[in-house]
């Protein structure tokens, strides 16, 4: 088997595995993470509705001027916890269920995690 496509099955397994244990309703929403090499986003996701309630990225204009040098570092990552932590606080929730889809948890994840935490959200 190709060693790019065993790879891409391990990440989805471990996507599933974390997404089987978290599942968002409206009083508690699912914080999801995505990271590229470029760029960080993340959502506020009600599960029962199917509907994202807020959402945050590095490619947002709100946070472009914010960015020293990259957006893909663990310091945008932490702007982006800030926003979203700010926006969900807006719209009334506070605790929050995360899911880090594929992705360890150290590194940019974990900085935007304790940004988010520092801006109000539990979870």
């Amino acid at each position: 088997m190709d060693k790019n496509k065993q790879i891409q099955k391990r990440r989805q397994r471990r996507r599933f595995q974390v997404r089987n244990k978290v599942r968002g309703s409206a009083g508690q929403p699912r914080l999801c993470v995505f990271r590229s090499l470029k760029h960080f986003s993340c959502q506020l996701v009600d599960d029962d509705a199917g509907k994202t309630l807020a959402s945050a990225s590095t490619r947002d204009k709100s946070l472009r001027d914010q960015f020293t040098s990259t957006t893909g570092n663990c310091d945008a990552a932490a702007l982006v916890g800030k926003a979203i932590a700010e926006k969900a606080s807006a719209s009334g929730i506070q605790t929050v269920k995360f899911d880090r889809g594929h992705n360890r948890f150290h590194g940019r994840v974990k900085s935007f995690a304790e940004a988010a935490r520092e801006g109000g959200l539990q979870f």
